[in-house]
């Protein structure tokens, strides 16, 4: 669990004004726009991110049950660490780093997607295989689930409670990097997170 000690280990960029705070070792994130909140620790393949998260449906003012969301193995495009420079929270200022990111249940509930960035403010590319709509690939309000991030050489995969539900084999791997959780206009309930090397 890495919110022992707080926000302490972590970067966060907001667009507008929201609650993040951690308590009882779960991360609470209740915000009305965009919010990045980076593990202030540089990260090395091969490596494995895993945490539960809660999109919370209580009939709050951002509890739209949408977008629980990652970046890892992220970096500026000259090799700086991504909160170097301070971003707003607005997604479009992150489309020029270099990483990998899924999107679980955005645009309100209706896509996951994972891209590969390749530090392009104008281009993000996204494969078909990688653009899914159906229900089994979207969030259940208020369902605790296991999200697994993994980047072990080439292999680059993202799994939901024991099901890898997207993968890819990258001939070009990133391997070193930043994690963040990344989320717009909702309530999220992150716990349990634990990141180790695969294979110790």
């Amino acid at each position: 669990n890495r919110f022992e000690n707080g926000l302490s280990q972590w970067v966060i960029e907001l667009e507008q004004p929201g609650t993040v705070a951690a308590s009882d070792r779960a991360l609470e994130i209740d915000v009305p726009a965009g919010a990045t909140l980076w593990f202030k620790h540089e990260l090395h393949a091969p490596v494995a991110i895993t945490f539960e998260a809660t999109a919370i449906a209580a009939a709050g003012p951002n509890d739209r049950v949408s977008d629980i969301n990652a970046f890892w193995m992220a970096r500026n495009r000259d090799e700086t660490v991504p909160f170097s420079r301070q971003r707003s929270g607005a997604f479009a200022e992150y489309n020029d780093l270099v990483t990998y990111y899924v999107g679980l249940g955005g645009n309100w509930n209706t896509t996951t997607r994972f891209r590969r960035y390749i530090g392009d403010p104008d281009s993000r590319p996204l494969l078909p295989e990688h653009d899914l709509s159906s229900p089994e690939a979207l969030l259940e309000p208020n369902h605790k689930q296991l999200i697994t991030l993994v980047a072990d050489g080439s292999r680059i995969e993202y799994w939901r409670d024991g099901v890898r539900l997207l993968h890819y084999d990258d001939p070009a791997p990133y391997t070193r990097g930043w994690f963040a959780i990344r989320t717009t206009r909702s309530h999220l309930r992150i716990e349990r997170l634990r990141i180790y090397q695969i294979g110790k």
